[in-house]
């Protein structure tokens, strides 16, 4: 009797028949297709290439303005004006944040425009992005610096349109 009771208990927690609904192990994954016979010959690399990688004019962007150690990279607190190849086709901001993501590097701007706060966020390789003019610098030394931010994210000037419009004093849109 006993025998028959441990034979039963080991066939219930037996995953054999089906496993266990829960867990993510017991289940094996199809194997990957094949790539196509063109790609593995590397045809349609190129254009995929130049599609995706950013211009040079923006990769020197990125080296310069984005970049961590350049000396004439962009710091926030930076007064900025953004030329797009669509409407609306200028935007005029303080430099709020940098997210430095390789060629998907974007920067958000905040501007007061009729008394509402308008935050944009562009990415440096985008097609849209015309030109950047950096209209007043974050500190730093050199003509038309600005006062240097103590944060890497001015996320704060959002709650006081005092600073943000001392900031931006004379930067109109």
């Amino acid at each position: 009797m006993l025998s028959g009771l441990c034979r039963g208990l080991a066939r219930s927690m037996s995953t054999a028949t089906a496993p266990y609904p829960f867990s993510k192990v017991a289940i094996i994954p199809p194997a990957p297709a094949a790539p196509p016979a063109a790609l593995r010959q590397g045809k349609g690399l190129m254009p995929y290439l130049q599609r995706t990688l950013p211009s040079p004019e923006k990769q020197k962007l990125l080296d310069t303005l984005f970049s961590r150690r350049h000396p004439d990279r962009l710091l926030p607190g930076s007064v900025l004006t953004v030329i797009l190849n669509h409407a609306p086709t200028t935007f005029s901001g303080v430099l709020l944040s940098i997210r430095r993501r390789g060629p998907d590097t974007s920067f958000v701007l905040r501007n007061v425009i009729n008394r509402t706060g308008v935050e944009m966020q562009f990415f440096v390789s985008s097609p849209h992005v015309k030109e950047i003019k950096v209209v007043q610098g974050a500190g730093g030394s050199g003509g038309k610096q600005g006062r240097r931010m103590r944060r890497a994210k001015l996320f704060y000037l959002r709650d006081s349109p005092e600073k943000m419009s001392a900031i931006s004093a004379g930067i109109k849109n």
